[in-house]
């Protein structure tokens, strides 16, 4: 069995953005074969990004790969400069040109297990569920078992290979304590088309957020570089331009609540913590959330994938998922029918 998760968002589709009840998990009948091709993209440096590491470089040209990722790529002979070898460490110039081919997938080693899913779309290409609070996405150190790709393995028979052995075909996720909703893809051709609509900002990502305080403004928008913070490396920060990739999330208030404000999120990039970094900028971080701001009475952070538009991979219709509104948002005030 071959795994390939394909967003950290999305649901239950449908012609208008409404939320609906889930229908039951029905096991796949079907087998879908994976195509098993490398995929080769070539890039011109530009003059814009003359100068830069070529791991930095291709990690921006390339948002659905962590730079580790683009890292051991380069030391597997998977990415050339100038037709020669590629070393992390090389600098880009004005008009280089660099090849970028990904690996064959590789048939997963996880474990399937019989995990329980709310399944709120499927069909032969893609299967979009509603992730739990808790919910880990992927095998980990600390979580070898137990996660959503272990599920997923269980429930459908074939799925993409694209990721590699330790995350098979995973291009987003969300976090740990992050509810809401993920596409898997049941095959590679479906998981490339997929990618390049996120990696190309075609793709509709609306989350809810509760922020801790009271908003006074309705909406805004916020154009800010994230990095890694400078001194917790564990943690992401708004940095200066030179230090971090470029990102804006638009939001407005959709109502208060007793001390607190739900915030709607529409993120046009998708960088790691991107919305809770962003409300920690803006003064009102989101509720719950340890690193960035205080826990207080919430248990986890307060942060929902609530809706997701794409092009089917293979008919070319666009789709609109949502995921309805969390019990936990519900205790604090939130609308369960909330548009």
């Amino acid at each position: 069995m071959r795994l390939g998760l394909i967003s950290n968002f999305g649901l239950e589709a449908s012609a208008h953005e409404t939320c609906h009840p889930p229908f039951s998990f029905l096991p796949a009948p079907y087998s879908l074969v994976c195509s098993h091709m490398s995929d080769a993209r070539e890039f011109i440096v530009e003059s814009q990004d003359a100068g830069k590491r070529l791991d930095h470089y291709l990690t921006e040209q390339l948002p659905d790969h962590s730079r580790s990722r683009i890292q051991a790529l380069m030391k597997s002979g998977h990415v050339h400069h100038n037709g020669d070898a590629a070393r992390a460490s090389e600098k880009a110039r004005l008009g280089d040109k660099v090849t970028f081919s990904e690996p064959p997938p590789t048939p997963s080693e996880n474990i399937a297990e019989d995990i329980a899913l709310e399944v709120l779309f499927e069909d032969e290409d893609l299967i979009v569920i509603n992730k739990p609070v808790g919910l880990v996405v992927h095998p980990a150190v600390g979580h070898a078992s137990g996660t959503l790709v272990n599920a997923l393995l269980h429930h459908c028979e074939e799925l993409s290979g694209v990721g590699g052995v330790e995350r098979p075909g995973i291009v987003h996720r969300l976090d740990k304590e992050t509810s809401g909703c993920l596409v898997a893809a049941k095959n590679d051709t479906a998981h490339n088309a997929l990618a390049t609509q996120f990696a190309g900002r075609e793709v509709k990502k609306i989350y809810l957020a509760i922020a801790a305080g009271r908003l006074l403004r309705k909406n805004g928008k916020i154009e800010a570089p994230i990095g890694r913070h400078k001194v917790n490396r564990q943690k992401m920060a708004v940095v200066k331009v030179e230090h971090g990739r470029d990102a804006r999330t638009d939001w407005r208030v959709l109502m208060g609540l007793s001390k607190h404000t739900l915030v709607e999120c529409t993120l046009h990039t998708g960088r790691t913590h991107q919305i809770r970094v962003h409300l920690k900028h803006l003064g009102f971080p989101i509720a719950g959330d340890d690193i960035y701001g205080k826990r207080g009475e919430f248990p986890r952070v307060m942060l929902h994938a609530w809706k997701l538009g794409f092009n089917h991979p293979r008919t070319g219709k666009w789709l609109d998922f949502c995921a309805p509104v969390p019990a936990d948002f519900i205790a604090a005030g939130v609308p369960a029918e909330l548009k």
